[in-house]
């Protein structure tokens, strides 16, 4: 199952100890984290008993798991590896040892114990003796006719000619090769779309993306959307400057291109890596390996063998004499043949697994590419792959799932909209509008920027993910679909393909024909995004007359009112023109009475909560904060 993917991130602890479950049978055992000891889990538990084990808000157990893509209820039932995870996440060390589950007491327990995949092995800093250097992942994109298959097919053949570990056939969707005794994993997606819609489903997969361009053709728009896909990936990017066998090649131009889509490649003084290769001529291969590698000891990848596999699956499909079959990445852990999984909405246990040259293999380790036979469907594309504990564990998370999303009428992911921008904020996300422009010609893409780039203000910003010309397509969908962005369109449309997509996909489209109007829309949703403001509104001073001392230690000052109105809220205390105190008026009287306010030319008794050395001749002000929203600037 899933574990915790905080691998770099300091434990998180408690913020208090945990207490005994409600149930009064539970034998669940807990123990106070504080004392560093590890807690130990039943084969399967509740959330809500999870939560309470835990000392902590089920809510909060319920938001890990749908971090990992599993929609529990508070009293569904959860298996081991689930529970380790969300352990994990919020900071609990767990035992490798089985406690009884809850209530019932499990005889046989030796021998039904979790086989060596599933050993819970904690992927955190104080397990960081188990993890162990992995190889990168990465996905090629780029323009339909600048190389990128030819580019793969010729790193594979060199490979094989070398007559190291070769690459994979080409329908197995991933191809391994070996530089220096260290592996690259590529992924043979068809560009940058598969990239997105895997991104889209929430899989993570790709640690390294290279974008390929035609030295003789230069930048081109699938070129900027590939580009515009790996940064809102939030990967790095390396430039492959294919075709340099070329007589007409002019790898300047193509640099200053690139600048001008904002890649400013380290010739430029920027810190995109550029590497000159021909696939035709083998050209600058070897050193595009290096740079990979040398990008990868950069990101110091890391997984630990030790626990249960996890994975993505990058393609799948029905074959009619060995049934569901998938090719997945194996990211963390190890899988195993005859371990139970569970994919998106399908489960089954490993039957056999194929390794890169087609051989049947027992086990695949941490970025491994792997045929996995077994499924009892067929998974889609950016599914996560989880090892679990058994297969009632696997059916009860599987039929969860499915209820959830026949609930939601969907996979309820939820997508940023003008409306929501401000909800958004207030949970804590960015201060940050994110747009995908589409307009009818150039010339308007270059008047719209510029009006937007009128409306960022240092809190807050627009980030233009993709900008082109021409119509709404399947392409933008995805790309606002995995990255929260919103759609703008100026004179163009949208395909009707698009507006499907749009729709089941839950992506705000927006189309303008007057550009004031387009400014307009964005400008409210940057208000939203705006803290508002807090100011002081002075509403009353008094004088200090008298000074009435009640008991040891209480002030009351008697006062006229000269000004405004006197409030119970903040006050300061002014003296021969200083300020010598700021409090608040805890007290407020006229005579014996308590009073909300005092006009002014009124006499009042005023007690302030702190503050008890007060004078005669003293003034106190009195204010009160509002909340006052900002505007934009006109």
């Amino acid at each position: 199952m899933a574990r915790s993917r905080s691998g770099t991130r300091g434990r998180r602890g408690p913020r208090k100890p945990p207490r005994r479950p409600g149930d009064a049978n539970s034998q669940v055992q807990t123990i106070d984290p504080r004392e560093r000891g590890a807690i130990e889990l039943p084969t399967t538990i509740t959330v809500k008993e999870l939560a309470e084990l835990l000392a902590v808000n089920p809510a909060d157990v319920i938001r890990e798991l749908i971090k990992s893509g599993i929609f529990a209820t508070i009293n569904q039932l959860i298996d081991r590896d689930t529970a380790s995870l969300v352990a994990g996440e919020l900071g609990y060390e767990v035992a490798e040892t089985i406690a009884p589950t809850a209530g019932v007491a499990i005889e046989g327990e030796e021998e039904r114990a979790p086989a060596p995949a599933a050993k819970e092995v904690l992927f955190d800093e104080d397990d960081a003796q188990d993890l162990v250097t992995r190889a990168p992942i990465v996905t090629v994109m780029g323009h339909v006719d600048h190389g990128k298959t030819s580019l793969l097919d010729a790193i594979r053949t060199t490979e094989v000619a070398a007559g190291e570990r070769g690459g994979i056939t080409q329908h197995i969707g991933a191809s391994e090769v070996e530089r220096d005794g260290k592996r690259v994993v590529f992924l043979d997606t068809p560009g940058h779309e598969a990239f997105t819609a895997m991104r889209a489903r929430g899989a993570k997969v790709t640690d390294i993306a290279v974008v390929v361009v035609a030295a003789d053709d230069g930048v081109m728009p699938q070129t900027l959307e590939a580009i515009s896909h790996a940064k809102a990936a939030k990967v790095p990017i390396v430039i492959a400057l294919n075709k340099m066998d070329r007589p007409d090649a002019n790898p300047d131009r193509v640099k200053t291109e690139l600048s001008e889509a904002g890649v400013i490649v380290e010739d430029y003084g920027g810190d995109t890596p550029l590497v000159e290769v021909s696939a035709r001529t083998r050209l600058g291969l070897d050193d595009l390996l290096d740079m990979i590698l040398l990008v990868t000891d950069l990101q110091e990848l890391k997984a630990n063998p030790k626990r249960a596999a996890v994975g993505t699956i990058v393609e799948a499909q029905l074959d009619k004499n060995r049934g569901a079959i998938a090719t997945a990445i194996v990211q963390t852990g190890t899988l195993r043949v005859g371990d139970v999984i569970v994919v998106g909405e399908t489960f089954g246990k490993v039957r056999a697994l194929e390794n890169d040259l087609g051989k049947r293999i027992t086990e695949a380790g941490p970025s491994s590419a792997v045929v996995v036979l077994g499924l009892s469907a067929v998974p889609e594309a950016g599914d996560i792959l989880r090892v679990v504990a058994d297969e009632k564990a696997a059916r009860t998370m599987v039929e969860s799932r499915q209820a959830e999303v026949a609930a939601k009428g969907g996979d309820g992911s939820g997508r940023a909209t003008l409306e929501d921008l401000y909800r958004q904020i207030q949970a804590g996300q960015a201060k940050e509008l994110r747009i995908i422009l589409k307009a009818d010609v150039s010339g308007s893409l270059g008047a719209i920027t510029h009006a937007l780039d009128q409306l960022n203000q240092d809190e807050i910003r627009i980030n233009v993910l993709h900008e082109g010309a021409g119509d709404i397509t399947d392409n933008d969908i995805m790309l606002s679909s995995a990255s929260d962005a919103i759609i703008v369109g100026f004179n163009t449309k949208i395909t009707e393909t698009a507006r499907r997509a749009a729709d089941a996909e839950g992506v705000d489209v927006r189309l303008y024909d007057i550009i004031y109007k387009l400014t307009d829309d964005i400008s409210a949703a940057l208000q939203g995004l705006l803290e508002p403001e807090i100011i002081e509104v002075v509403e009353g001073r008094a004088e200090v007359r008298q000074i009435f001392r009640v008991g040891k230690s209480t002030v009351i000052a008697g006062c006229f009112v000269t000004d405004g109105r006197i409030v119970r809220g903040g006050a300061r205390v002014w003296r021969n023109g200083k300020i010598v105190a700021t409090d608040r008026i805890e007290s407020l009287r006229r005579f014996r009475d308590d009073v909300r306010e005092v006009e002014r030319n009124y006499e009042c008794g005023i007690g302030l909560a702190g503050y008890n050395d007060l004078e005669e001749g003293d003034i106190i002000e009195c204010f009160t904060s509002q909340t006052v929203s900002r505007v934009l600037p006109s």
